[in-house]
């Protein structure tokens, strides 16, 4: 009897916590095991918006996948995904094709524009990379060009930060820390710089709790940050952004805008044929769409509903390494012969927000709230953690923010 194979495409945190926890648990004469991504890395997307403001270099954020994947026992192919045929139980790569008998879908997010005028092409995004260093470089250049033209131009020095969810206030956190640096390399006052985050919900960092959301406006709007509660955003231009706030339509003159408000599914899972929700794939509670026992989806192609709140739970990186250690759970008992698969059931252990280098917010252990120093510290015990279970101590003593007393 053959072995199966097993596809995993998309080495985010679902696709590639997968890949590793498959090769601790089956063996080469086991299962024929292989992992697509479109890079030779993984990116800690949790740490993308610290790229994009120059506070972290790129370098810290990606893993090598080589580094943390054993080859012996999975198969890499560095590709980009083109298409599912789920009823031909093959994936089409750019450069070849894969027959599966299982197949784990993990491919992330994509930004959601909502259909708001402009906003595609002339909105930065934060999702890769490539996307954040786009944004950094954006930025300084602004920086550079502000007084080497005859007219100094405001615009050049607004930033428009559209979303106040988690990424864009962590974003405007870490530009508030990076704006002072820019301020002293570049020769720019620091009082002609204006961070200014829209938010069109009547309240920022909605669903959070409300004491922790005033800790966090009052701290960042004290290091210079605006906000823009309850507007919507109408329109984005080359040099402007439009919103209306309480009736009134209000202009705001920039060259950069920068879209933290909106993520969506991947378009592929909705082009292959699932039932999708904005590229999300309503699944059972062994993380299989219904009629295809031989997909799994984890991290943000997975709709998941919360009994509790009867709404989907938030794609976060916490719930897709969950999901990834769950279905490599369930992988290693079908392959093993074993008809039952274990239900999945998130466990929220708290959720923790940064405030830049120096600060944050959260909720732990049975609704405890952290602020300030504490909060921060257990940001960093968080990510180091997800390091550990990816790669080990090696990979925590890389890789890992180490650093809890040197703010």
């Amino acid at each position: 009897m053959k072995n199966p194979n097993i596809v995993i495409i998309g080495a985010g945190y679902g696709g590639i916590m997968t890949a590793v926890k498959l090769q601790k648990s089956l063996g080469a004469n086991d299962a024929n095991i292989t992992l697509v991504n479109k890079h030779s890395y993984h990116y800690q997307t949790t740490w993308l918006h610290e790229n994009a403001a120059g506070t972290l270099h790129h370098d810290r954020t990606r893993i090598a996948i080589k580094d943390v994947v054993d080859t012996s026992k999975v198969n890499f192919i560095q590709d980009t995904v083109t298409d599912i045929k789920a009823a031909d139980k093959k994936v089409i790569l750019e450069d070849g094709e894969l027959a599966y008998d299982y197949l784990v879908i993990g491919l992330g997010f994509e930004s959601a524009t909502f259909g708001i005028p402009g906003l595609k092409e002339h909105a930065y995004t934060i999702n890769s990379i490539n996307s954040s260093r786009l944004i950094r470089q954006h930025i300084e250049y602004n920086f550079a060009k502000y007084n080497n033209e005859p007219e100094k131009q405001q615009k050049r020095l607004n930033i428009v930060v559209g979303g106040a969810g988690f990424t864009g206030i962590e974003f405007v956190g870490e530009l508030a820390n990076r704006i002072p640096e820019l301020c002293k390399e570049y020769d720019v006052p620091r009082d002609k710089v204006r961070i200014i985050n829209v938010e069109a919900a009547p309240t920022a960092l909605p669903g959070f709790d409300p004491e922790l959301v005033e800790y966090a406006m009052n701290s960042l709007e004290a290091r210079g940050v605006e906000f823009k509660i309850g507007a919507m955003i109408k329109e984005v231009t080359e040099n402007k952004l439009v919103f209306e706030k309480d009736e009134q339509r209000e202009e705001i003159d920039t060259n950069t805008v920068v879209w933290a408000a909106g993520v969506r599914g991947n378009s592929l899972v909705e082009e292959a044929g699932f039932e999708a929700n904005r590229g999300r794939i309503p699944v059972r509670k062994d993380l299989r769409p219904e009629g295809y026992d031989d997909v799994f989806i984890v991290g943000d192609c997975a709709l998941i509903m919360n009994e509790e709140t009867e709404r989907p739970y938030p794609p976060t990186a916490q719930i897709a390494i969950q999901e990834a250690e769950h279905t490599a759970k369930n992988l290693a008992r079908l392959v093993k012969g074993e008809d039952h698969l274990e239900p999945f059931k998130p466990n929220i252990q708290g959720t923790v927000a940064s405030l830049g280098h120096n600060d944050a917010i959260g909720v732990v252990f049975d609704d405890k709230k952290l602020f300030g120093w504490s909060a921060t510290a257990m940001k960093k015990v968080i990510d180091n953690r997800y390091l550990l279970k990816l790669g080990g101590l090696p990979l925590v003593l890389k890789k890992g923010k180490l650093n809890f007393f040197n703010f």
